[in-house]
């Protein structure tokens, strides 16, 4: 009787302790429903990628988390793989967003850039320059291409707006970094540019940098493709 109590017990401290885990971090478990509110958690990446077929409620996540991004009008294409429904122009309306220039991404991919932002870049600018970052610099997110724009074979995540290149980073304190030129810069500005890349791996289905190939050496590139297995991504 006495290891039944016991058990009873540990079972009862147990649930209690599960309850209130999923109270105050629910990030920790698969089930949880996302909210871009909560800190980034080991599941949080493929609950991002299972929004590519959940529009509705990808937009209301980004409302929700004030980010002021605007839906953006359908874009058709001729091509039948390419243009997007769900498009979302980065930081258009009142709200947190940085300033991304004139940037449309599908609503998955504006999703992961308001945590990517939050947990991320902020942080790591503050740790190893010591200024906030105010401005992204991008090389553009929809383009009706193949891969590296070739005549054949796999169209790029570019096609559908499911894509983006990062090129630089505009500071509060007036300095500019770009990924061409101060990848290899100083310390910290290499520690810098090479922890957004690294936490970007935990949020992106696919995440490029200047270490992959000569194609990706002035650009992060930032994808949310679909049909992966749960927990694969590309990090290089």
């Amino acid at each position: 009787m006495l290891i039944l109590a016991l058990l009873a017990a540990v079972a009862i401290v147990g649930w209690r302790e599960y309850q209130r885990l999923l109270r105050e971090e629910p990030q920790l478990f698969p089930w949880t429903p996302l909210d871009l509110n909560d800190p980034v958690g080991s599941f949080t990446d493929d609950k991002l990628a299972a929004l590519t077929t959940d529009a509705p409620r990808c937009r209301a996540l980004l409302e929700a988390a004030g980010t002021g991004d605007v839906p953006a009008p359908a874009m058709a294409a001729d091509t039948p793989q390419c243009g997007y429904q769900d498009g979302i122009r980065l930081g258009a309306g009142d709200g947190s967003r940085l300033d991304y220039g004139v940037s449309i991404t599908a609503c998955p991919v504006a999703a992961a850039l308001a945590l990517w932002e939050r947990d991320i870049l902020q942080p790591a600018a503050a740790r190893h320059l010591g200024s906030a970052v105010v401005r992204v610099r991008t090389l553009g997110s929809y383009s009706c291409r193949r891969l590296y724009g070739r005549a054949d074979g796999a169209w790029s995540e570019h096609a559908t707006a499911n894509a983006i290149d990062i090129s630089g980073f505009d500071l509060a304190d007036g300095r500019t970094l770009t990924l061409s030129g101060n990848w290899d810069g100083t310390p910290g500005e290499a520690a810098f540019l090479r922890e957004v890349r690294d936490g970007a791996c935990t949020l992106f289905r696919t995440t490029l940098s200047p270490d992959y190939n000569a194609a990706h050496a002035d650009h992060l590139h930032f994808d949310m493709a679909s049909g992966r297995p749960a927990g694969w991504s590309i990090c290089r």
